[in-house]
This record gives structure tokens, sequence and C-alpha cells, in this order.
């Protein structure tokens, strides 16, 4: 099933493209950070339109992959700071910024975003064509995939600011490529290359820039193409290995399985592998 939808613009000449985009095509939803005067910096306003739309993407059957790009030299360089909400009205002898401010922000802005990333049920794929800073960079971690073309590079830009890392980039560090790097990564703050990336596990694939579309293409077709509710599934488990003890994991995989093997997926799987046909998944 092929079907097509982009978030427009209103006509007129003086009205400028949407800051983000949506275009769902035969089973792949692509969104698209589209601010590339302003290096993809991430605004509210587009942060809960992805939020919203992954989540949308959940009870979607016709979506199965979803990729995560932008337009530009830049990936995302981080969250548009002069963009920020403004403060609630409080009385005249209230301060301005009260203690939990910044915690609320957080979480109702870049952690729920993070989220919303790992929770997705179908895969995501990012598609770094540029930097990646700051948040940008964790959004791109967040990911189950991430494909980068050679010229992009990932930046952990707290510590240039004098600022702690945010957008769940201290739980996704250590996880991706151990504690020792993850140390380095924050404390050093350096610009990381997309090999070097690729090397210390913390993207899947650096590729050469004229390669870098028909890579990204392929892997989401492949994704796209595959048993949505075991990826789903296996994303889940995956996510939780980290988090809990052998033994309940051990329960919750023996639970999935059950379950799954029980899908109309699961059943062709086996019947393609007996008839030694093609397997033809249908995502549910």
């Amino acid at each position: 099933m092929t079907s097509s939808a982009v978030i427009e613009g209103v006509e007129g000449a003086d009205v400028p493209p949407p800051e983000v985009t949506l275009d769902i095509s035969d089973g792949i939803a692509t969104i698209t950070l589209n601010r590339p005067d302003a290096g993809n910096a991430l605004t509210g306003d587009q942060r809960e339109a992805i939020i919203s739309w992954l989540d949308r993407f959940n009870e979607d059957p016709t979506v199965r992959c979803v990729v995560l790009t932008a337009t530009g030299r830049f990936f995302c360089t981080g969250a548009d700071l002069r963009n920020s909400a403004p403060p609630p009205a409080r009385p005249d002898d209230v301060p301005e910024k009260l203690v939990g401010d910044v915690r609320r922000s957080m979480l109702r802005g870049a952690i729920r975003l993070i989220h919303a990333i790992l929770d997705c049920e179908k895969p995501v794929i990012a598609a770094v064509n540029g930097t990646a800073a700051g948040i940008g960079a964790h959004i791109a971690f967040a990911c189950d995939l991430v494909i980068a073309t050679e010229k992009a590079k990932f930046i952990e830009v707290f510590a240039r600011r004098g600022l702690a890392v945010d957008g769940l980039g201290t739980w996704l560090l250590p996880r991706l490529v151990g504690l020792t790097r993850a140390r380095e990564l924050v404390l050093l703050a350096e610009d990381v290359t997309a090999d070097r990336a690729e090397q210390i596990g913390l993207i899947t694939r650096s590729v050469p820039a004229e390669e870098f579309a028909p890579t990204v293409a392929d892997i989401a077709r492949r994704l796209a193409d595959g048993p949505t509710r075991a990826h789903s599934a296996n994303k889940w488990l995956l996510n939780r290995s980290l988090d809990v003890d052998r033994h309940t994991l051990a329960q919750e995989e023996a639970w999935i399985v059950d379950v799954l093997s029980n899908t109309v997926d699961a059943g062709e799987g086996v019947a393609s592998f007996v008839e030694r046909r093609p397997t033809r998944f249908r995502g549910f």
C-alpha cells in the first residue's frame, strides 16, 4: 500500500516553507527538519510535531519504519534557545525564575522527545546528513539505527557552555559506548567524526556522501518489509536489557515470544521456510 502526506505551508510567495515536514510513502514515514539557515536548531513547535507523529505511527499499521533526517549542511545543532517559551505570569514579589522551572521544561520538552523516539513501536532510523550537536546528537542516538554521511560530526556540546548534559544523554551514552567513552565524550566535548563514531559504536554506519541516500533508502526498505510486531517487541526488549536483572528479562522475553508466535507474520515466517519461498511479512 502506498500513501503520501506532506505537511505544507499556506500557499503564497511570502509564506516560508514548513520547519518540519512529514512524508509517508510505501510504509516509510520520513520526518525532515527544515530550518537549514538556523542549523536546524530544534524549536518547540518542531518537537511537538515530531512527538505527535511518532505517537500516531504506533497506531497506524501502514507506517512500518520511520526516518528522521534534515535539509542542508546540519542535522540538528541543538535546541533553539532564541525561541524558548516565556516564563509563566507570577505576582510581583515572586522571582521570574524558580527552582523547578527548568526541570519541568526538560521533562515536558527534550526528554519527552527522546522518550517518544525510544518508545516508538516502529524502527526509527536517524539519517544524519551533517553536524548533530546537543539534543540533536541525542535525537540521533535515541534512534534504532544511525546512518551518517562521512562528513557528519557529533558533539556533546554541553561542557562548552557550562551546562549539564540534557536530553537523556547520560542514559544513552553509557549504553552505546560504555562509561569510559561516555566520560570522554561529555567531559572533553570534542567534535567526533562519523568514522570515529562508527568505530566506537556510537552510530551504526558512516558512508560516503554519494552512498548516503541509497544506503538510508535500502535499510528503510528492509525494515519496512520486515515483521513489524517482532521489530517492536525486539526493540522493547533491547531497551529493557540494561535496566532489569537477568531473571526479570527472561520472564518478559518468554511472554513476548509466546505472544509473537501467534502473529500472522510468525506464521508466514515458518510457512515460507518450510515451503522454500520468499517471505512476505504483512506487519501484523
